[in-house]
């Protein structure tokens, strides 16, 4: 299976959804992030921002590809999309996953959009949520127990936003993947909303594998993606 995740900003992509990341490369899945803008509007240097986060895919075991777009200014227009429809021809994924479109930040909002666009041939896409989400109701559920640490350590390398200037909250992290879990009646979980998402039911008897091999995500009876 190959994956695809994109962000506005560093550490966008590790929020919303860098344990189901990690999962994906422990079943032996190929993991691309494409970053719109290095967030040089932030309170860090861009060279900084940009070292943590190739620290941070380095850590998912993510290829890392740069948008080149101004942050705070990243449009849904033609050249975002354009952008994203070059990435995904490269990395060839079959899911993508990208910003909820309810979001307070025109970034990621603009993200949300330029994305749906450019999956428009992409059979599974689905929205992750932030800190700034507006309204989010998730529909599928990822079991990240085992991944959970991963996630916090590659947030943990971007240190202007985690340590240095507390944008970013382990514990609550932590907490809303406990929710989460609840949620889905396991101990630990990232959600997503499905713009769209292809379930090959035939699938399903050969076992979670056995599937994953054959690039087929498999969901179990409480909607959990395995």
């Amino acid at each position: 299976m190959k994956v695809l995740a994109i962000g506005a900003h560093p550490d966008d992509v590790e929020l919303g959804c860098g344990a189901t990341l990690a999962k994906h490369r422990a079943a032996g899945h190929g993991v691309a992030v494409l970053v719109m803008t290095v967030g040089e509007r932030g309170p860090q240097l861009l060279t900084t921002r940009m070292a943590e986060q190739r620290d941070a895919c380095e850590v998912l075991g993510a290829q890392l590809y740069w948008g080149g777009f101004s942050d705070c200014d990243v449009s849904a227009g033609s050249k975002t999309v354009e952008l994203i429809e070059r990435v995904i021809a490269e990395v060839q994924p079959d899911i993508v996953y990208t910003h909820a479109p309810e979001d307070s930040h025109q970034d990621h909002r603009a993200v949300a959009q330029a994305s749906l666009s450019a999956c428009r041939r992409v059979s599974r896409v689905c929205f992750y949520e932030g800190p700034t989400t507006l309204r989010f109701e998730p529909t599928i559920f990822v079991d990240v127990k085992d991944t959970m640490e991963t996630k916090l350590t590659a947030l943990r390398a971007h240190t202007s936003q985690v340590l240095k200037n507390g944008l970013v909250d382990l514990e609550a992290l932590e907490a809303l993947a406990r929710y989460r879990g609840f949620q889905a009646r396991i101990r630990h979980a990232e959600a997503f909303s499905a713009a769209r998402f292809l379930w090959q039911i035939d699938d399903v008897g050969a076992g979670a594998a056995t599937a994953g091999a054959a690039g087929v995500a498999v969901m179990d009876n409480e909607g959990v993606l395995l």
